[in-house]
């Protein structure tokens, strides 16, 4: 079979239309978001909760397990489960709000994504369902009984998988057509005694028509036909049929809140969308439409499963609603969509060179795919209430997002994880399109640059962050994204879109001015920025009014612009082979860079650098309202991140381009103290190259020293956020008697400052270690193999810094791997059914972050967003092996 299906199904159009027109779209949670949240003092964790999303209609999205839905949300499709013992049916992932977990919100359920194509053409995911009852309030009341310092509590170990009473249930599509979709549902009782399942394939339409708009008055209909057809009919979308083969029955009710259950007040039909719930569970037979019709309908399917076997459901939907043998060709279908994404797939790892690898490698891709969701928000209809509400909106004292009201977006995005972050997160999404690059590079373009749209961008030019606060600042990686999307698609498509890159670039331009305008509070080229998405990393919560007053000016804010700059100097160079009056634009970023180099060095009158020579490490420095500036001594990936800023120029672009040339040379001349201080310009590297660094060679080996370090930043596992050294050593700020501190905490966050759901202080994070390996390669790139460096220090071992790059992308990719001689994989932790057994070991979860000494996984469980970043360690590591070996493909 042919890779060529796929592909031509991928590039037949960019949008999310034709073959993308139906996808996993559908959230893994809505309760207990922003969007859903009208309570007066933005308590959105309580506003909606989970016993509430049963009968509480949604405003601005849907949920639910393993669910598809077309690319506005309007029909939506997903599987309930129930296991003849819980009290409620399985509509939806179970999880801690933030308030209840002892590390924030956190998903306690199992489930997997294990395959799917760009297009969705074919998709597989597993759901393992416990036959015992679930145990929701262990859950809670565990939970609550632990403090920040320990560890969560997990669905894994309540015990209810001891005994292999579950049901492994897998989940798969395959597409027939554009509007014709297969859906088979295997449930296999893992357990020694026969056990009861009832399936119910879910259909409904997202609730468009009980807020009191005319233009969404006209209400959708379903239809049962007998106990196999659902009639579908969409104003928008069309007609359409479920065909259910075997179904035992199907039930109807309403998308519409069950307002008398919630809020004591009369519903508005007598089929509220908990109706199939109340009659499967509860037995209500008056809960469900007799007359089979309503806005959300099931097939039910019971049955008594022995241990062993296995229960199949097959179902269609098709804009052919005339299919007098719909499963006639089921099977052939399902195995010809599989065939073609074995093929897609088998071309695109073709330098992966063990099955081990490969398994991981598609489960990563697996997961970028799934996660992502049809993301809906009308920023000024939210805070204003919407005219007719199933309670009265009671107005709002505490406007989130307040100054965002210009900000409308209804697209397909991509999701840091559908359950713990349903949300577009800024800085998450850049990293993710690098990966979606190498499997859609059309869908991972029009990501940067939905983002970058005036119904996004703020029009002061600030990207928005997330739906928690958009204004929060995210650290400025998407020049960077664009120019490695850009590199990626040119490699895979033999041409680079010219085009992309300067519609994008204009965006970064106005982006670009914001960081400038707004974060270089004294207009000295340091920047401050807020917390950068590192959470609690700094011994104050950085995106907050400092408790002494005054500012911090901050050395990862500074390395992040320097970075922001070479990126934009580089991508405006790349336009000027083809649109030379861009040449203009190389040179402002060329002088911009050198001028924030310079400031690093030396903040003018109060003559403090963010570069301490005791040390030999960057921190950020205090300034304090009485005109005293300090240094805050963390050794953190703060440190570090200045090592991003490297940009490698050869002489052949420069001769293309000599109008920049020319301009740089001037500068060169005239300000001999700018060139010295930062740039190598006119000694020339491996390949006549030229660098631009903040960094010189004596610097980057100090930098370099200690984050290879063992006892500091070099894990077995990749660097971490923060050093142990400051373990033994924590880092401590006494202000007005009260003690600030930040010690190396290598797993959960021991602090509350954002909520505590994830931590900056001693665990191994993906995207950074990422982006040091890209300017590893960058520096090497260079300097050659001339320049070596022990690694890791204090080993005696010498090698370059190529060879080091390596050695920190191995050690990345073995979070994953099965260690030769312990058998047992790094991310899985000390749990040994995730280790040993048959039904679990070769599952993965990709975590948001991973123990700092042991490389478990922690926090948001489904982050295959930026940890999918492992897929590209994997592809590019047949290339670590050649002389050209860069992350930077050319």
């Amino acid at each position: 079979m042919s890779a060529d299906a796929e592909k031509l199904r991928i590039y037949d159009r960019p949008d999310n239309k034709g073959w993308k027109k139906w996808g996993p779209y559908l959230s893994d949670r809505a309760w207990g978001t922003v969007r859903e949240d009208y309570s007066p003092y933005g308590d959105a964790w309580n506003n909606v909760t989970h016993d509430m999303a049963r009968s509480r209609a949604y405003r601005w999205g849907e949920e639910g397990i393993g669910g598809i839905s077309d690319n506005k949300g309007h029909v939506c499709f997903a599987l309930a489960l129930w296991n003849h013992r819980d009290n409620i049916l399985k509509e939806r992932f179970f999880g801690l709000a933030g308030p209840e977990g002892n590390h924030g919100e956190d998903v306690k359920e199992l489930y997997y994504y294990l395959d799917s194509t760009p297009t969705h053409s074919y998709m597989k995911m597993l759901y393992k369902y416990p036959q015992r009852e679930f145990p929701y309030n262990q859950l809670v009341i565990e939970t609550m009984r632990r403090s920040r310092h320990d560890p969560e509590f997990e669905l894994i170990d309540t015990g209810i998988f001891d005994q292999d009473e579950y049901f492994d249930v897998f989940i798969e599509y395959a597409k027939a057509d554009q509007n014709d979709w297969l859906v088979k549902i295997t449930a296999h009782n893992r357990g020694a005694e026969p056990a009861p399942l009832t399936l119910l394939p879910t259909i409904w339409f997202r609730n468009t028509w009980s807020w009191g708009y005319e233009q969404y008055n006209s209400r959708p209909m379903l239809n049962g036909i007998a106990n196999s057809q659902i009639e579908v009919n969409h104003k928008q979308l069309g007609k359409f049929k479920l065909y259910c083969e075997g179904a035992d029955d199907l039930l109807f009710c309403e998308n519409e809140t069950n307002t008398e259950r919630l809020y004591g007040r009369p519903n508005s039909t007598a089929f509220p969308k908990d109706g199939i719930n109340n009659y499967v569970v509860g037995g209500q037979a008056d809960a469900i439409n007799p007359n089979k019709i309503g806005t959300k309908a099931s097939a039910q399917y019971t049955r008594t499963v022995a241990p062993g076997e296995s229960l199949t459901v097959r179902l269609r939907f098709s804009d052919n609603t005339h299919l007098s043998q719909p499963f006639a060709d089921f099977d052939q279908v399902f195995e010809v969509r599989q065939d073609e994404a074995d093929a897609f797939f088998d071309h695109l790892q073709q330098n992966v060179d063990t099955p081990e690898l490969l398994n991981i490698q598609r489960q990563a891709y697996a997961g970028m795919l799934w996660n992502k969701q049809f993301y809906y928000y009308n920023v000024d209809e939210w805070l204003k209430g919407d005219p007719k509400m199933p309670v009265p909106f009671q107005g709002r004292v505490y406007a989130r997002n307040e100054t965002w009201r210009h900000m409308y977006t209804a697209n397909i995005l991509s999701m840091p994880d559908k359950w713990e972050y349903p949300w577009f997160a800024a800085w998450d999404l850049a990293f993710h399109t690098l990966t979606l690059a190498r499997l859609d590079p059309h869908f991972a373009k029009r990501q940067l640059a939905v983002i970058l749209r005036e119904y996004y961008m703020h029009p002061n030019g600030q990207i928005p962050a997330y739906e928690w606060n958009f204004s929060d600042v995210n650290p400025p990686v998407h020049a960077w994204a664009t120019w490695k999307v850009y590199e990626i698609d040119r490699q895979m498509n033999g041409v680079g879109d010219v085009d992309f890159l300067e519609r994008v670039f204009h965006k970064l331009l106005l982006n670009f001015t914001w960081w400038v305008n707004r974060k270089d509070v004294a207009g000295n080229n340091i920047f401050g920025g807020g917390f950068l998405g590192l959470d609690n990393i700094g011994v104050f919560d950085r995106s907050q009014p400092l408790p002494m007053g005054g500012r911090i000016e901050q050395a990862d804010g500074t390395g992040w612009m320097a970075m922001y700059t070479l990126n934009m100097l580089r991508i405006s160079c790349e336009i000027a082979l083809t649109r030379p009056s861009y040449q203009d634009m190389a040179s402002k970023f060329f002088e911009h860079f050198l001028h924030i180099a310079a400031a690093m060095n030396n903040l003018g009158k109060e003559h403090i650098s963010l570069w301490d020579e005791v040390d030999q490490f960057y921190y950020d420095v205090l300034h304090t309202p009485d005109n005293n500036a300090r240094l805050l001594k963390i050794r953190s990936m703060v440190g570090l991140i200045p090592l991003f800023a490297v940009e490698v120029l050869d002489e052949d672009l420069l001769n293309k381009l000599p109008d920049f040339k020319r301009r740089v040379e001037w500068v060169l001349k005239n300000r001999p103290d700018l060139a010295s201080l930062v740039s190598r310009w006119h000694e020339p590297g491996k390949g006549e190259t030229h660098l631009l660094s903040l960094l010189r060679g004596h610097r980057m080996k100090m930098l370099l020293k200690r984050m290879f370090d063992e006892t500091e930043f070099l894990s077995d596992y990749g660097i971490r956020a923060l050093s142990k050294y400051h373990e033994q050593h924590p880092y401590q700020f006494v202000l007005n008697g009260e003690m600030f501190q930040v010690k190396y905490v290598p797993a959960e966050s021991e602090a509350s400052i954002f909520g505590g759901n994830s931590n900056w202080r001693g665990p191994v994070w993906f995207p950074v270690n990422f982006l040091l390996i890209d300017s590893l390669l960058k520096f090497y790139q260079y300097y050659g193999d001339d320049f070596e460096i022990e690694y890791p220090t204090h080993s005696g071992q010498v090698m370059s810094i190529k060879e080091a790059a390596v050695q920190v992308a191995e050690r990345l990719i073995n979070i994953f791997r099965r260690d030769e001689k312990t058998g047992l994989i790094p991310a899985f932790g000390n749990e040994e059914k995730f280790q040993k057994d048959p039904y679990f070991r070769d599952l993965y979860l990709f975590f948001e972050y991973f123990h700092g000494d042991v490389g478990a996984g922690l926090g948001a469980a489904h982050q295959t967003g930026w940890t999918g970043l492992v897929a590209d360690l994997i592809e590019y590591r047949y290339l670590y092996q050649t002389e050209t070996a860069n992350l930077a493909v050319k």
